[in-house]
């Protein structure tokens, strides 16, 4: 396995314009051409965080054909969510795309009832695991990293987590530091990407977009700024520790049959 280079992508968004959003991340990307392996995209990259059904993707909508655009044109595989309508029904569907413009998608599990989102969108049931380029990479968004249940590496399934997000500054303590608690726990790398800027309900996103070593240790803070950062992920420093500090074989076994 080689190691793999993931880049955070931390920006403003454009309120509920699906077509400027995908305009301005075009321009931002395309210095990754060829250079990187993953890009991660905040959550609902393409509207903000809305509960109305404006910029809602039907079917093979415009802005998953620009995912698989970017993918095939960069060489690389795209994260992102975005508002989907599928029979009446929204979901904040998490897309996986790979180069070759396959994909896999995620339904958020934990829907943000502060906000409303329970009362707009449905949720999903079922985790994703997504293999590329060797790894084995977990996809969450937002607020399913409150519950580590549903981020368990159970026997050590994944290398890195993912998690996309809109989290509001306010709670960016808590961002930082689940994190952190996220990738120690569970003995991979971890990446969070969050947006900035303030949207039109008034609230602000500081950013902190994290990666985040096996130990908890900070690789990459984004912290307020509007940028790309990029890093290398190691496969040999990830096995090494874990030959070295095995906690997952003390782990208490369990599974999600209630689902």
């Amino acid at each position: 396995m080689a190691n793999l280079r993931v880049s955070l992508i931390q920006t403003d968004l454009i309120w509920e314009d699906a077509a400027a959003n995908c305009a301005q991340l075009e321009e931002k990307l395309a210095v990754l051409a060829g250079i990187t392996d993953v890009i991660v995209l905040p959550e609902m990259f393409a509207t903000g965080f809305s509960m109305s059904d404006t910029g809602a993707e039907i079917g093979k909508g415009p802005a998953l054909q620009w995912m698989q655009l970017q993918a095939n044109r960069l060489g690389a595989l795209i994260i992102g969510s975005l508002k989907v309508k599928q029979q009446n029904s929204l979901y904040n569907r998490l897309y996986a795309v790979h180069p070759d413009g396959t994909y896999q998608v995620y339904d958020k599990r934990h829907l943000f009832r502060m906000g409303g989102e329970n009362d707009h969108y449905q949720a999903g049931d079922q985790q994703l695991l997504v293999s590329y380029a060797g790894w084995k990479i977990a996809l969450f968004i937002c607020y399913d990293l409150r519950f580590p249940v549903w981020s368990r590496n159970v026997g050590l399934a994944y290398d890195a987590a993912i998690y996309v997000a809109n989290w509001p500054a306010p709670r960016a303590n808590a961002w930082r530091t689940l994190l952190q608690a996220r990738a120690i726990e569970n003995l991979s790398y971890v990446i969070g990407v969050n947006r900035i800027g303030t949207d039109a309900n008034g609230l602000t996103y500081a950013g902190d977009s994290l990666l985040v070593d096996f130990k908890g240790g900070l690789v990459l803070d984004l912290a307020s700024h509007d940028q790309i950062s990029s890093a290398e992920l190691s496969i040999a420093e990830l096995a090494e520790f874990r030959a070295k500090f095995p906690a997952h074989l003390d782990a208490d076994s369990f599974s999600l049959s209630s689902l």
